[in-house]
């Protein structure tokens, strides 16, 4: 198993990544029975060294849910084999500690409508109001 490139300033060392193997309940027809081609891959974001501590707080604040004493696991078990099996858990994974490292949105600054913009809504809500008007029933 090779290291796990999530992006430019992580990499996670191979050492790191804890894989199990369980029989899976996806396809496979009989063979789903006898091999074990389910794949757990699991990671230690708590206490993992190769992690930058700048990095570490905000990717446990969004994965917040998804971990279990610091430890987030991915699970695999669309294809039939092992070795597709163990590729797709760590693409999920990567793809996982990337969207919980990128930085955050930068704030919006909130603006007021124009004037312009004002008086073209009330011109339209009064349009509006007046095909309304003129559907109504005249009552004598």
């Amino acid at each position: 198993m090779s290291d796990l490139v999530v992006n430019d300033r992580l990499v996670i060392p191979a050492a790191e990544l804890a894989e199990r193997f369980s029989r899976s309940s996806g396809p496979g027809g009989q063979g789903v029975n006898t091999t074990e081609s389910r794949v757990e891959l699991s990671f230690d974001l708590l206490r993992s060294p190769s992690v930058p501590d700048s990095l570490r707080q905000r990717m446990l604040e969004r994965l917040d849910r998804r971990l279990v004493n610091g430890v987030v696991t991915v699970a695999a078990s669309d294809s039939r084999t092992q070795l597709a099996n163990r590729e797709a858990a760590r693409n999920r994974l990567a793809a996982l500690l990337r969207d919980a490292a990128a930085p955050p949105p930068p704030r919006r600054r909130p603006t007021k409508p124009s004037r312009g913009a004002k008086e073209r809504r009330l011109a339209a809500k009064k349009h509006r109001s007046e095909i309304k008007k003129g559907r109504r029933g005249q009552i004598e």
